[in-house]
Protein backbone atom coordinates (compact mmCIF):
# COMPACT_ATOMS: atom_id res chain seq x y z
CA UNK A 1 0.00 0.00 0.00
CA UNK A 2 3.06 2.05 0.87
CA UNK A 3 3.95 2.35 -2.86
CA UNK A 4 0.73 3.08 -4.50
CA UNK A 5 0.16 6.17 -1.51
CA UNK A 6 3.99 7.82 -1.18
CA UNK A 7 5.13 7.27 -4.67
CA UNK A 8 2.36 6.57 -7.32
CA UNK A 9 -0.26 8.54 -5.69
CA UNK A 10 -3.21 5.73 -6.27
CA UNK A 11 -5.36 4.44 -3.88
CA UNK A 12 -4.40 0.57 -3.68
CA UNK A 13 -8.36 -0.51 -3.45
CA UNK A 14 -10.43 2.23 -5.67
CA UNK A 15 -7.72 3.18 -8.35
CA UNK A 16 -6.83 1.53 -11.23
CA UNK A 17 -2.93 0.45 -11.77
CA UNK A 18 -0.31 -1.51 -13.38
CA UNK A 19 2.69 -2.73 -11.06
CA UNK A 20 5.53 -1.62 -11.26
CA UNK A 21 8.12 -4.27 -11.10
CA UNK A 22 11.38 -2.77 -10.40
CA UNK A 23 9.40 -0.66 -6.88
CA UNK A 24 8.36 -4.29 -6.21
CA UNK A 25 11.64 -5.71 -6.15
CA UNK A 26 13.27 -2.83 -4.51
CA UNK A 27 10.89 -2.73 -1.65
CA UNK A 28 11.22 -6.94 -1.73
CA UNK A 29 7.95 -7.63 -2.66
CA UNK A 30 7.91 -11.27 -4.45
CA UNK A 31 6.50 -11.33 -7.65
CA UNK A 32 5.97 -14.50 -9.62
CA UNK A 33 5.12 -14.08 -13.54
CA UNK A 34 3.91 -17.15 -15.65
CA UNK A 35 2.11 -17.62 -18.89
CA UNK A 36 -1.43 -19.52 -18.42
CA UNK A 37 -1.69 -22.37 -20.97
CA UNK A 38 -5.09 -23.69 -22.31
CA UNK A 39 -6.52 -26.24 -19.78
CA UNK A 40 -4.36 -24.57 -16.92
CA UNK A 41 -6.59 -23.80 -13.43
CA UNK A 42 -4.96 -20.69 -11.53
CA UNK A 43 -5.64 -20.89 -7.90
CA UNK A 44 -5.43 -17.37 -6.52
CA UNK A 45 -5.35 -17.38 -2.48
CA UNK A 46 -7.20 -15.01 -0.26
CA UNK A 47 -5.69 -11.30 -0.12
CA UNK A 48 -3.31 -12.31 -2.65
CA UNK A 49 -2.67 -8.97 -5.48
CA UNK A 50 -2.85 -10.15 -8.50
CA UNK A 51 -3.46 -8.96 -12.43
CA UNK A 52 -4.29 -10.92 -15.35
CA UNK A 53 -2.92 -9.49 -18.84
CA UNK A 54 -4.45 -11.07 -22.07
CA UNK A 55 -1.56 -11.25 -24.53
CA UNK A 56 -4.36 -12.68 -27.32
CA UNK A 57 -8.00 -13.67 -27.94
CA UNK A 58 -8.82 -15.30 -25.02
CA UNK A 59 -12.40 -16.05 -23.30
CA UNK A 60 -12.07 -14.76 -19.45
CA UNK A 61 -13.37 -17.35 -16.75
CA UNK A 62 -13.28 -16.48 -12.95
CA UNK A 63 -15.08 -18.14 -10.08
CA UNK A 64 -15.03 -16.51 -6.36
CA UNK A 65 -15.10 -19.24 -4.65
CA UNK A 66 -15.50 -20.24 -0.91
CA UNK A 67 -14.21 -23.26 0.52
CA UNK A 68 -16.64 -24.09 3.66
CA UNK A 69 -13.55 -24.04 6.24
CA UNK A 70 -12.80 -22.32 9.53
CA UNK A 71 -9.56 -20.77 7.56
CA UNK A 72 -11.39 -19.05 5.12
CA UNK A 73 -13.77 -17.92 6.94
CA UNK A 74 -11.42 -16.17 9.39
CA UNK A 75 -9.73 -15.09 6.72
CA UNK A 76 -13.29 -13.61 5.01
CA UNK A 77 -14.23 -11.99 7.92
CA UNK A 78 -10.30 -10.36 8.90
CA UNK A 79 -10.41 -8.84 5.32
CA UNK A 80 -14.38 -8.01 5.66
CA UNK A 81 -13.29 -5.38 8.16
CA UNK A 82 -10.24 -4.05 7.07
CA UNK A 83 -12.22 -3.01 4.16
CA UNK A 84 -14.73 -1.01 6.12
CA UNK A 85 -11.59 0.50 7.81
CA UNK A 86 -10.81 1.27 4.03
CA UNK A 87 -14.76 1.84 2.85
CA UNK A 88 -14.61 -0.42 0.76
CA UNK A 89 -17.25 -2.04 -0.02
CA UNK A 90 -16.82 -5.71 0.69
CA UNK A 91 -18.49 -7.96 -2.23
CA UNK A 92 -19.83 -10.64 0.79
CA UNK A 93 -21.96 -9.24 3.54
CA UNK A 94 -20.30 -11.11 6.08
CA UNK A 95 -22.80 -10.25 9.01
CA UNK A 96 -26.03 -11.65 7.12
CA UNK A 97 -23.81 -14.31 5.71
CA UNK A 98 -22.94 -15.17 8.91
CA UNK A 99 -26.79 -15.06 10.25
CA UNK A 100 -27.96 -17.22 7.44
CA UNK A 101 -25.34 -19.31 8.29
CA UNK A 102 -26.45 -20.08 11.41
CA UNK A 103 -30.30 -20.62 10.39
CA UNK A 104 -29.57 -23.09 7.57
CA UNK A 105 -26.07 -25.19 8.64
CA UNK A 106 -26.24 -28.29 11.10
CA UNK A 107 -22.78 -28.64 12.26
CA UNK A 108 -21.11 -31.55 13.30
CA UNK A 109 -18.75 -32.16 15.44
CA UNK A 110 -15.85 -32.30 13.06
CA UNK A 111 -16.83 -28.54 12.14
CA UNK A 112 -16.46 -26.80 15.82
CA UNK A 113 -14.05 -24.67 15.03
CA UNK A 114 -16.01 -23.19 12.32
CA UNK A 115 -19.25 -23.18 14.66
CA UNK A 116 -17.16 -21.30 17.22
CA UNK A 117 -16.07 -18.37 14.93
CA UNK A 118 -19.53 -18.49 13.18
CA UNK A 119 -20.40 -17.92 17.40
CA UNK A 120 -18.30 -15.26 17.91
CA UNK A 121 -19.19 -12.75 15.18
CA UNK A 122 -23.49 -14.21 15.92
CA UNK A 123 -22.03 -11.95 19.76
CA UNK A 124 -20.53 -9.19 18.30
CA UNK A 125 -23.61 -8.63 16.52
CA UNK A 126 -26.05 -8.91 19.04
CA UNK A 127 -24.27 -6.95 21.18
CA UNK A 128 -23.69 -4.14 18.56
CA UNK A 129 -27.49 -4.07 17.95
CA UNK A 130 -27.92 -4.47 22.02
CA UNK A 131 -25.71 -1.23 22.68
CA UNK A 132 -26.79 1.02 19.15
CA UNK A 133 -30.57 0.50 20.40
CA UNK A 134 -30.32 1.23 23.50
CA UNK A 135 -28.38 4.08 22.98
CA UNK A 136 -31.07 5.79 20.42
CA UNK A 137 -33.59 4.85 22.93
CA UNK A 138 -31.78 7.02 25.93
CA UNK A 139 -31.84 10.08 22.92
CA UNK A 140 -35.27 9.44 22.61
CA UNK A 141 -34.98 8.36 19.25
CA UNK A 142 -38.09 6.64 18.03
CA UNK A 143 -37.51 3.24 16.49
CA UNK A 144 -39.78 1.50 13.98
CA UNK A 145 -39.92 -2.46 13.66
CA UNK A 146 -40.12 -3.93 10.14
CA UNK A 147 -39.37 -6.91 9.67
CA UNK A 148 -36.64 -8.22 7.57
CA UNK A 149 -38.64 -10.11 4.08
CA UNK A 150 -37.73 -12.87 2.72
CA UNK A 151 -34.92 -12.67 0.16
CA UNK A 152 -34.45 -9.40 0.91
CA UNK A 153 -31.13 -8.04 0.32
CA UNK A 154 -28.18 -7.26 2.45
CA UNK A 155 -28.02 -3.39 2.82
CA UNK A 156 -25.30 -1.08 2.30
CA UNK A 157 -24.45 2.66 3.78
CA UNK A 158 -25.01 4.84 0.94
CA UNK A 159 -21.91 6.80 1.66
CA UNK A 160 -19.30 4.78 2.79
CA UNK A 161 -20.39 1.48 1.45
CA UNK A 162 -20.16 -0.65 5.52
CA UNK A 163 -22.94 -3.70 5.20
CA UNK A 164 -25.49 -2.25 7.52
CA UNK A 165 -27.25 -4.98 9.48
CA UNK A 166 -30.50 -5.00 11.67
CA UNK A 167 -30.65 -1.25 12.39
CA UNK A 168 -31.02 0.87 9.35
CA UNK A 169 -30.55 4.77 9.13
CA UNK A 170 -33.42 5.26 6.10
CA UNK A 171 -33.71 8.91 4.31
CA UNK A 172 -36.33 9.56 1.56
CA UNK A 173 -34.20 10.91 -1.55
CA UNK A 174 -33.89 14.39 -2.42
CA UNK A 175 -35.96 14.46 -5.27
CA UNK A 176 -39.22 13.11 -3.57
CA UNK A 177 -38.98 9.80 -5.48
CA UNK A 178 -40.54 6.99 -3.49
CA UNK A 179 -36.72 5.57 -3.22
CA UNK A 180 -34.93 6.01 0.17
CA UNK A 181 -31.15 5.58 1.20
CA UNK A 182 -29.56 3.42 3.32
CA UNK A 183 -26.65 4.93 5.91
CA UNK A 184 -25.11 3.37 8.70
CA UNK A 185 -25.11 4.90 11.96
CA UNK A 186 -22.09 7.41 11.44
CA UNK A 187 -23.07 8.14 8.29
CA UNK A 188 -26.61 9.04 9.48
CA UNK A 189 -25.18 11.49 11.63
CA UNK A 190 -22.93 13.15 9.48
CA UNK A 191 -25.82 14.77 7.21
CA UNK A 192 -28.03 14.92 10.29
CA UNK A 193 -26.43 14.77 13.82
CA UNK A 194 -29.51 14.56 15.86
CA UNK A 195 -31.09 12.06 13.39
CA UNK A 196 -34.30 14.69 13.54
CA UNK A 197 -35.17 14.25 9.66
CA UNK A 198 -34.01 10.36 9.87
CA UNK A 199 -36.27 7.00 10.52
CA UNK A 200 -34.84 4.17 12.25
CA UNK A 201 -36.08 1.10 11.43
CA UNK A 202 -34.91 -2.78 13.07
CA UNK A 203 -35.79 -5.61 11.56
CA UNK A 204 -35.01 -8.34 13.92
CA UNK A 205 -36.47 -8.29 17.49
CA UNK A 206 -33.45 -9.04 20.30
CA UNK A 207 -35.84 -12.03 21.12
CA UNK A 208 -34.95 -13.38 17.28
CA UNK A 209 -31.42 -12.97 17.14
CA UNK A 210 -31.11 -14.65 20.58
CA UNK A 211 -33.09 -17.32 19.49
CA UNK A 212 -31.44 -18.08 16.02
CA UNK A 213 -27.86 -18.12 18.39
CA UNK A 214 -28.90 -20.41 20.92
CA UNK A 215 -30.42 -22.86 18.07
CA UNK A 216 -26.96 -22.84 16.54
CA UNK A 217 -25.61 -25.72 17.92
CA UNK A 218 -23.20 -28.91 17.29
CA UNK A 219 -24.92 -31.97 16.90
CA UNK A 220 -24.71 -34.72 18.70
CA UNK A 221 -23.28 -37.01 16.49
Amino acid sequence: MALCFSRNDVHFLHGSWWPNLTDLRNANVPVYRFTQRPGDLVWVNAGTVHWVQAIGWCNNIAWNVGPFTPEQYYLGAERYEWNKLQSYKSIVPMVHLTWSIAVNVIFQKKDEKLWKLIRLTLRRSMKYCHVLLEHLKAQGKTIKYQAREKNENAHYCEDCEAEVFNVLFIKQKEDNSSEYIVRCYDCARKIDKDLKNILVLHQYKPKELMDMYDRCQLADS
